[in-house]
């Protein structure tokens, strides 16, 4: 059974010039939430909003929204996953899953104190729910790797593998796409690992 979300949050999927008009700011989301560990973004609105052009350009693109009344306050991005950056969708290529075959699950955000209220697996249903509605036979997205020494790494950091697991997925051995972005503190880009982790729905 669902769980019911805390009075004044909803959770609503938007495609189109609904998904358009929200895109400013899930860029503000991105660089407030990805700043923190294990991400560390230094980002820039001007980068963000050429990133999220892919959503606004791919018409199969999702935006799942949490708002607390009109304010949003977290966002879940997907695209097919041929519709995504290459860097993503080339360590997919040869898996066994055509790239026609997958909805790509691009990132979750979501403010600290809206945490741990069920909002989560909101995102994760409706990007399933539009996945196979597309046609699509599997999920994928992916996480930064970071080192277990990182001097930046909070000693209370929990990871979320376990709740990602509980909705059945699970890293793909050898599945490694990299990424570059600046790291707060750094003085230019830099490259990183994410794995990724997928499950057939």
């Amino acid at each position: 059974m669902t769980r019911a979300l805390p009075e004044g949050i909803s959770v609503r999927a938007l495609r189109g010039a609904a998904l358009e008009s929200a895109l400013d700011d899930v860029a503000r989301l991105r660089i407030a939430v990805f700043r923190d560990w294990p991400y560390l973004y230094d980002g820039s609105l001007d980068y963000e909003r050429e990133y999220l052009s892919t959503y606004r350009d791919s018409p199969g693109a999702l935006l799942v929204g949490a708002f607390f009344g009109d304010v949003l306050v977290g966002a879940s991005t997907s695209t097919p996953m041929e519709d995504h950056a290459g860097e993503f969708a080339a360590p997919m290529q040869g898996r066994g899953v055509p790239l026609e075959r997958i909805l790509y699950g691009a990132e979750s955000v979501l403010l600290p104190e809206y945490r741990g209220k069920g909002i989560g697996h909101r995102f994760f249903d409706l990007r399933e729910d539009h996945a196979r509605a597309l046609g699509r036979t599997h999920v994928a997205f992916c996480s930064v790797m970071r080192p277990a020494d990182h001097p930046l790494r909070p000693a209370s950091y929990r990871t979320n593998d376990a709740f990602w697991q509980g909705r059945g997925y699970a890293p793909l051995p050898g599945a490694v796409a990299e990424f570059s972005w600046k790291d707060l503190g750094q003085e230019g880009e830099t490259v990183k690992p994410l794995q990724f982790w997928m499950r057939e729905i």
